[in-house]
């Protein structure tokens, strides 16, 4: 029944690995991800959309000014031209130093993951098969693995699922900085005008509580690698396939906890952070 056991400790060893890689990815600067290549394509287009923000500035500007002033004389007052010029000025920096300022933001998210992880002392569990199990199931008849045999490929398909689901939405945060970091300087440039500068506002917002999805996910891995500390109890006087299925469903309930705490932790910063 060697084989059975196997199938069972495979997909804990792929819930592991995936695990561990969740670790290692959210701790990671989008600088150093897959060495840099895509960070490079991104930094070109941020550059090459820099004209399209410059551009988009000016024209930002002109009708912040035309819906805002009432005539041409009210411009010509010092103290609203200084306005207006401080108005564009600063506009103008975030646009052209955007990409400063958002490294700015994530490596400020960074230093909050880095403190979760290193407080807490704990790093990604490693959830195998309990001793008792695996004795249980290779003490099993022929017809007694026949229902073990399928609990155990249904237990294992789902963790393997679970798995996979956990480490792409992990995946999916990383290709939203990026997209957020290549298209910045189209919405930062509607700081420039006052009734469109709501844009450029929402944009920040937006990209504070993806990168703030880092530390969610990071507390929800640390909290879940704490909870099975201490495994499902065995029930060692069940029928194999009661105390099998028992274990197996328990484990799945625990994953789907931190999968669909995960899944929604884009909506756990924005209810928390109010972004």
């Amino acid at each position: 029944m060697d084989w059975i056991v196997g199938n069972l400790q495979n997909a804990l060893n792929t819930w592991n690995g995936k695990m561990a890689e969740i670790y290692s990815l959210v701790t990671q600067a989008p600088e150093t991800f897959k060495e840099g290549k895509i960070w490079n394509v991104v930094v070109n287009i941020n550059g090459g959309l820099q004209a399209v923000g410059l551009a988009l500035l000016v024209l930002f500007f002109v009708v912040g000014v035309i819906r805002t002033c009432g005539s041409f004389d009210e411009v010509k007052k010092p103290e609203h031209a200084l306005k207006l010029f401080i108005r564009f000025a600063i506009a103008k920096t975030i646009v052209t130093y955007g990409m400063e300022l958002m490294q700015g933001i994530f490596k400020i998210v960074q230093g909050i993951v880095s403190t979760i992880i290193s407080k807490s002392a704990l790093s990604a569990g490693s959830t195998s098969l309990p001793g008792e199990i695996a004795d249980a199931i290779n003490k099993c008849g022929f017809f007694e693995s026949i229902p073990l045999w399928a609990v155990t490929l249904l237990g294992g398909l789902f963790i393997t699922v679970l798995s996979f689901i956990l480490i792409l939405t992990v995946y999916g945060r990383f290709f939203k900085l990026y997209m957020y970091t290549a298209i910045a300087p189209i919405p930062l440039s509607s700081f420039a005008g006052q009734p469109t500068e709501q844009i450029g506002r929402s944009f920040l917002k937006s990209y504070m509580a993806v990168c703030l999805e880092g530390a969610i996910i990071v507390l929800a891995c640390v909290i879940f690698t704490a909870f099975v500390s201490s495994p499902p109890q065995v029930d060692t006087g069940a029928p194999v396939v009661t105390m099998v299925w028992k274990y197996v469903g328990e484990l799945i309930f625990n994953m789907l906890v931190l999968v669909g705490t995960i899944k929604m932790s884009d909506r756990v910063v924005r209810e928390m952070m109010g972004l």
